[in-house]
């Protein structure tokens, strides 16, 4: 199975400030597990700001959009070197691939793009890591991104690496009943329409930009093209092997 993972700001913040090594710790050594399961991992992070906000020790998340360059640009090599740090005891490289939205509008650059990411597949000790470039798409970040904390971008990865799954890991269970977070979790979604959407709540903390309507709108975008897609909490033990099971933890998306 190539699964697609989706790892936002929120889950990569540690309460200190800057990034939560432990868990990212925890995330390699079940990357590890799918790979000798045979499954072949993308990865899809944010994080970048986060990083670079604790580099220069600021606490909230900047508003203008050179500030929030700067973070990235700052943050970027510094989010790398976490996870390279996290991957190395399992001999796996990191390998990082920035896209802006217009990328994906060229025809020439995506299939460039997706040649690089076969490639890099095709060599067994790389975990390609695709993240928005901040540092260079002003439109986008002025919007506080237009990917929505690169939920929307790690549906489009998805579909360009012909994945068999999108998994979306969140500080949440998965979808749930109540548009504030709460009611009951629901297990199962054939189809997003308004009902669903009624769930969404808003964005979460202060350091990340996404909240459930984009994992939505993605989730949408990824079963347009057939991709069955995983909403589920990315602090829960294991959930990274559970998402190669036929039911995953959290909501599955699928038809």
């Amino acid at each position: 199975m190539r699964l697609v993972i989706k790892i936002g700001s929120s889950l990569l913040g540690s309460p200190e400030g800057g990034l939560a090594q432990g868990r990212m710790r925890g995330w390699a050594k079940e990357i590890a597990r799918l790979r000798r399961a045979g499954h072949e991992v993308i990865l899809v992070s944010s994080g970048a700001i986060r990083a670079g906000m604790q580099a220069l020790h600021l606490k909230k998340r900047p508003t203008s959009r050179p500030e929030m360059q700067a973070c990235a640009t700052i943050g970027q090599p510094l989010l790398m070197k976490a996870y390279g740090a996290a991957l190395a005891p399992h001999q796996i490289l990191a390998a990082q691939i920035l896209l802006t939205s217009w990328d994906l509008d060229s025809r020439r650059i995506y299939d460039n793009t997706r040649a690089t990411l076969q490639t890099l597949l095709r060599q067994k000790r790389c975990i390609p890591i695709f993240n928005e470039n901040d540092a260079l798409s002003f439109e986008e970040i002025a919007l506080l991104n237009a990917f929505g904390d690169n939920d929307r971008l790690s549906a489009h990865v998805a579909i360009l690496a012909g994945a068999d799954r999108l998994v979306i890991l969140t500080d949440a269970p998965g979808l749930m009943s109540r548009p504030d977070g709460t009611g009951q979790l629901i297990r199962k979604v054939r189809k997003i329409d308004a009902k669903i959407l009624a769930c969404a709540g808003g964005a979460g903390s202060a350091g990340s930009v996404g909240g459930m309507l984009s994992k939505l709108e993605a989730a949408r975008l990824a079963m347009g093209r057939g991709i069955p897609v995983v909403i589920a909490d990315g602090r829960r033990p294991g959930v990274l092997v559970k998402s190669a099971q036929k039911m995953p933890a959290g909501t599955l998306f699928a038809r």
